[in-house]
């Protein structure tokens, strides 16, 4: 009877310990409910994007450093997840850490004068900026900053990929072009 009672809790432990995230990165952040309007003027929640992997990144258009080589490199990625027979299997979306300023309108030729196309990729808006400050430090462990005495965020510059769950598992340097094919791998391999 006592190896029972020892056997018992060891082989529990076992079974809970497989039960976790089936999708391995280098960390789990659950990402937080919301609902942003995208650059066409529609609804999209973080309900819609389950059941596929997203790619995730922080931008805005009056961006002078950061923000137009990552949105080139979301476009180039887009370009490579349909190469590889994955744009249907792949959300990007890019949230505006100046939503004040970035209309949909504003980020839809923002996003299409550097490549983009839309049938993957939301492009959001229409929220305070200390709604997408806390989501963004919340569900990315990623700081988002108003620069004092200027028109300039401090954001992150990594892509982060969530699971179809809706988990931020891995993050790579948006700003390097070379990433991209990364990022198309891993979820391949995820997949």
């Amino acid at each position: 009877m006592s190896k029972f009672k020892i056997i018992l809790p060891l082989l529990v432990v076992v079974i809970l310990s497989a039960c976790g995230d089936k999708y391995e990165g280098d960390y789990s952040y659950k990402v937080g409910d919301f609902t942003f309007t995208n650059q066409d003027g529609e609804q999209v929640s973080k309900s819609d994007l389950e059941g596929k992997f997203w790619v995730v990144d922080f931008i805005f258009t009056n961006c002078t450093t950061v923000c137009p080589p990552m949105t080139s490199n979301m476009a180039d990625l887009q370009k490579q997840l349909k190469e590889a027979g994955l744009e249907e299997e792949v959300q990007l979306v890019s949230f505006s850490v100046n939503p004040k300023k970035d209309t949909p309108k504003i980020l839809k030729d923002y996003a299409k004068a550097r490549g983009g196309t839309f049938d993957n990729w939301h492009l959001l808006t229409g929220y305070e900026f200390e709604t997408i400050k806390e989501l963004s430090i919340k569900s990315f462990k990623a700081a988002v900053e108003k620069i004092a005495d200027s028109n300039q965020v401090m954001h992150s510059t990594r892509f982060f990929i969530v699971t179809p769950e809706g988990n931020a598992i891995k993050g790579y340097d948006g700003r390097d072009q070379a990433n991209m094919e990364k990022i198309v791998q891993d979820i391949e391999d995820m997949s």
